[in-house]
């Protein structure tokens, strides 16, 4: 019942969002509604606190100081410290490259040589958002890289394809 009315209350004062008397009837209602909740909820504790016996003393402090945290967290592919603590560098810095690079460059063997300012053009134009590319590199570390050393990424590139 108060929750109708209180979703009532909610959708006439969203109707109209100007009418002070109804955004009041709404917080009203949203007031009384879920101060319904908290009596109902404190109601039913004190009941089974009351109607606890010897058997159900433990489940009332368990439910009351709830279960401790974890001290280690839970990785299903760790079952010893050394694996847990290898766990996030294993999988934020994974260990063998995927091997497909070396496919993907004979396309380009032939090629016109790659100048420096071509890779400035082509990372100015890229998105700082977009995902990355095969080597899982985010362009943001791509762009601080030519910042720092222009020179950089133009031999690794003029390397790759030569």
């Amino acid at each position: 019942m108060l929750r109708k009315a209180y979703g009532s209350a909610l959708h006439s004062s969203k109707h109209d969002r100007f009418d002070a008397a109804l955004l009041a009837c709404a917080r009203a209602a949203r007031s009384a509604y879920f101060k319904a909740i908290k009596k109902a909820k404190r109601d039913h504790w004190s009941s089974f606190l009351a109607s606890a016996t010897p058997q159900t003393v433990w489940t009332a402090k368990r439910l009351a100081v709830g279960s401790p945290p974890l001290r280690f967290p839970e990785l299903p592919a760790a079952s010893t410290l050394s694996e847990l603590n290898q766990a996030p560098l294993n999988h934020f810095v994974p260990g063998e490259p995927a091997r497909f690079l070396d496919t993907i460059l004979l396309l380009f063997r032939n090629c016109l040589p790659l100048f420096l300012d071509e890779v400035g053009r082509a990372l100015a134009r890229s998105s700082l958002t977009s995902a990355p590319g095969p080597d899982m590199t985010p362009n943001s570390v791509w762009k601080r890289v030519h910042c720092v050393a222009p020179h950089l990424i133009h031999n690794l590139l003029a390397h790759l394809v030569t």
